[in-house]
């Protein structure tokens, strides 16, 4: 059996967080054809930092601007491709989102929806995922509960509050 080729690899993405009501509610994405809902991520462009990285992905993907609030945490996994074992790297941050909407995203996702922060263990397909959502929580909880910030108003999302 031939050995696979080992590569890395790296990516940068967000968990978009807003409030309705007083709910914390994030955005995913579902890619139908392996039906998974995912969050934004990306692959950076030449002499783009993570951030800007970060920031044009969640864009591009979910149709909202965004702004970086603090990074969150990091992800790492391993798949094959093409005859390479690729051990890829996910910087995530926590984003709120300050324009734009839902319906503008790009053809990585079928369909991007508000989600209730706290239904992301049923929502997620990706237990990594799932926890950095967790973790993101906290980081929202804390923030608030430390008056570093204060919740967003419902509808700050330019339009895309219509949505999911």
């Amino acid at each position: 059996m031939a050995r696979l080729k080992q590569a890395t690899a790296t990516s940068a993405g967000g968990v978009v967080v807003r409030f309705e009501d007083g709910i914390p509610r994030f955005v995913a994405g579902r890619r139908k054809e392996i039906r998974t809902w995912t969050l934004p991520k990306g692959t950076p462009h030449k002499g783009e930092t993570t951030e800007e990285t970060a920031l044009r992905e969640v864009a591009e993907e979910t149709g909202l601007d965004v702004r970086i609030l603090e990074p969150i945490d990091s992800i790492a996994y391993s798949f094959s491709q093409r005859g390479s074992r690729i051990r890829k790297t996910v910087h995530y941050f926590l984003m709120e989102p300050i324009g734009g909407d839902l319906s503008k995203h790009d053809h990585e996702f079928d369909e991007v929806r508000w989600f209730d922060l706290a239904d992301a263990g049923g929502v997620l397909t990706f237990e990594t995922e799932r926890a950095l959502v967790e973790r993101a929580a906290e980081r929202v909880a804390l923030r608030f509960a430390t008056g570093v910030a204060e919740p967003p108003a419902a509808g700050v999302a330019g339009g895309a509050e219509a949505q999911g």
